[in-house]
């Protein structure tokens, strides 16, 4: 349903959304070409006030390691991994498609989760889930064995770099978990305590899951300066609503992540290079959970779900989520390939899972049936990979260009729209599948 407080014309709204794709397109583009992106929003003014988890020093390594000392500091000469000192990598450069920290409007936000100003929330939904979440499920479950170090030191050459990388940046993203609902839980004490602890203990799932990536870094000798990245990182800034979107998809696609992931290697036990992966069914439950407490905030302010707009800003977050997760991983297939997934395969299936999920929430979704849109996919692939290599404005132009329309042929295919069905439905409507 259209909400009749929306009054923009049909054509404005398709370019509003077309307009925001095709900005995202561009600085997607564009960070293939600076070194550095330019920032997205606006510093956290008191994250330094933030309690990070705590980084352990790393032990000497058993086996010698070299490295060699660099103007900004050391390389390790087993990855090539630039270090920050010694024991702690240097974090990775920022740009459109690494984890990113997010701030927001918290003034806004102790409005919308304030039951008095938003009589729409189920305090008896909201209480059940706090329950839930004091529960705490996995509060035993992520304990190391003396396994973990000596899969390490299996893992050599450039499967160990990349399976570096994989670590650095589930870390990142789930250290930026931790930064975002511990300031929500602090910030709406006083006007939602129910809300605030229910963040508060979310923030207690992602410190423990970082914390957990971290340590299994300095297996491999490393380990991130989470305290630095509190300081340092960039922040993006993102409107209440969008945030709710936002997390809601990065949750949800974790999930689908995480168990389609131990799945195939508990059907494939030779391919498990280190035990991380056996935590995962468990972890990703911890990943569902915060997801269906975003739910029930959107179904709590039926203007994110019900009208026009909500439409729009669905697909695109659908739309940006999926390209990035797709575009991410190709650029890494050789881990993927190390534990025996084929990288497209595992993407379109944990797409596919992600957009049935959310279109029980979303008013509208991406049809990643159509085949087009896998088409689509696989171009960005190939034109992001060319972007990479690209050295003059000349190369990179026509590859832009070229990025810019598979993202606007995907946000302008046909939607499916979402929601409950019919019992005369037809059984061929794409809808149906969702």
């Amino acid at each position: 349903t259209v909400s009749a407080a929306y009054t923009h014309a049909p054509y404005t709204r398709r370019c509003h959304f077309t307009r925001a794709v095709a900005t995202m397109a561009a600085v997607m583009s564009a960070s293939q070409i600076a070194p550095r992106v330019a920032k997205l929003g606006a510093r956290v003014g008191n994250t330094t006030a933030l309690k990070a988890p705590t980084v352990r020093s790393v032990r000497p390594a058993v086996v010698a390691r070299r490295t060699v000392r660099a103007a900004a500091g050391a390389v390790d000469t087993d990855t090539g991994l630039k270090m920050a000192r010694d024991g702690i990598k240097e974090a990775a450069n920022e740009n459109l498609l690494t984890p990113r920290f997010y701030t927001t409007d918290f003034d806004e936000m102790e409005q919308l989760f304030s039951t008095a100003i938003n009589p729409n929330l189920d305090e008896s939904e909201l209480v059940a889930i706090l329950q839930e979440f004091q529960e705490d499920f996995n509060q035993k479950h992520f304990v190391r064995s003396d396994s973990f170090k000596s899969a390490a030191d299996g893992i050599t050459g450039e499967s160990r770099r990349i399976f570096i990388e994989f670590l650095e940046r589930s870390c990142t993203a789930e250290f930026s978990g931790f930064l975002l609902y511990k300031e929500l839980g602090r910030r709406l004490k006083k006007t939602a305590p129910v809300c605030a602890e229910i963040f508060t203990l979310m923030s207690r799932d992602e410190a423990r899951h970082a914390g957990f990536l971290n340590k299994a870094m300095s297996d491999f000798n490393l380990a991130l300066d989470l305290g630095f990245l509190t300081k340092n990182r960039q922040y993006t800034f993102f409107k209440p609503k969008f945030i709710f979107y936002a997390t809601y998809l990065s949750e949800k696609i974790g999930y689908w992540r995480y168990i389609s992931i131990y799945r195939h290697l508990q059907a494939n036990p030779d391919d498990q290079l280190y035990p991380i992966f056996q935590y995962f069914e468990n972890w990703c439950q911890d990943e569902n959970r915060h997801g269906d407490f975003f739910t029930a905030v959107l179904k709590a302010r039926p203007e994110f779900v019900n009208d026009f707009e909500a439409k729009l800003w669905s697909r695109f977050f659908c739309l940006s989520v999926y390209v990035t997760m797709y575009l991410n991983d190709h650029s890494r297939a050789e881990f993927y390939e190390s534990i025996g997934l084929d990288t497209t395969q595992f993407n379109m299936h944990v797409i596919h899972q992600t957009n049935k999920t959310t279109a029980q929430i979303f008013p509208q979704v991406i049809d990643t049936y159509n085949p087009k849109f896998k088409e689509h996919l696989d171009k960005l692939v190939v034109i992001n990979t060319a972007l990479a290599k690209a050295s003059s404005p000349l190369e990179k132009a026509p590859l832009i260009a070229g990025f810019v329309g598979n993202l606007l042929s995907i946000a302008m295919m046909k939607p499916i729209d979402s929601g409950s069905i019919d019992i005369g439905q037809d059984v061929t409507d794409p809808a149906f599948m969702y």
